[in-house]
């Protein structure tokens, strides 16, 4: 199977080359975790490989998103500008609908179909997706209703043939009942503890499934550092 790389060198490597081209993989994790840098490294490396990329933002502003990236050493804003990069605002459209609601009396509820409707609209030339975050997506849903959705994402663009990376926090994970591992071609978790032998908190990657690819069971520890992710080899310093 064709791989799209991740732009982490070593997550390439423990996944046979990356992620599977035209497939959609969930990557989960605790706040902190780094999910954002894991998708900003993935749209980097895209758009670096002349890939056109759609970042779905629905926590950030696309100035936030710029900032942060450029703060690892990732620029985006030049592939922005040409229109290689697209940063969709669905956080401002959805703090907008929030206020707006509030003002009128109403109670708030997240929209999941207008995602959906806008996930329609991906011009058929975009090769990569990220989305990030689709646990707001989660809220004042049942978790049918919210495994319905993430199929028929899925489903829509994978038959576009978009290579797409579905972030969501560990609290809507837990809440949707993990149900999201369902529709994902793959799964990779993030997630923050102690080291038993140093009591050192560490972060960790977990991939407990990736269809076509030959995996290894073992957790890996890996560093944010000012170049971005950065994941240790077994056996080094600290681990």
């Amino acid at each position: 199977m064709e791989r799209v790389s991740t732009g982490i060198s070593e997550l390439d490597a423990k996944l046979s080359g990356g992620y599977p081209k035209g497939r959609a993989i969930l990557l989960t994790g605790t706040p902190g975790a780094g999910k954002t840098i894991f998708g900003l490294h993935f749209v980097q490396r895209s758009v670096i490989d002349g890939k056109k990329c759609m970042h779905i933002a629905t926590e950030e502003s696309p100035e936030d998103i710029l900032i942060q990236a450029e703060i690892l050493g990732l620029n985006l804003k030049p592939y922005l500008d040409s229109g290689q990069l697209r940063i969709e605002r669905v956080f401002e459209t959805r703090t907008e609908s929030a206020e707006m609601s509030a003002q009128l009396g109403f109670g708030f509820e997240t929209t999941e179909i207008n995602l959906l409707e806008q996930l329609k609209l991906v011009p058929d030339d975009i090769d990569v997706v990220v989305i990030d975050n689709m646990g707001v997506f989660a809220l004042n849903i049942d978790v049918k209703e919210f495994r319905d959705i993430l199929d028929m994402i899925s489903r829509l663009l994978t038959s576009k043939g978009c290579t797409t990376l579905m972030v969501m926090d560990d609290a809507a994970h837990n809440l949707t009942h993990g149900i999201a591992e369902y529709s994902a071609y793959g799964s990779i978790k993030l997630m923050m503890k102690e080291n038993p032998y140093t009591g050192v908190r560490e972060r960790y990657l977990d991939i407990p499934k990736m269809r076509s690819t030959k995996l290894s069971l073992e957790l890996s520890v890996f560093d944010i550092t000012s170049e971005g992710i950065k994941i240790r080899k077994s056996g080094s310093k600290n681990e």
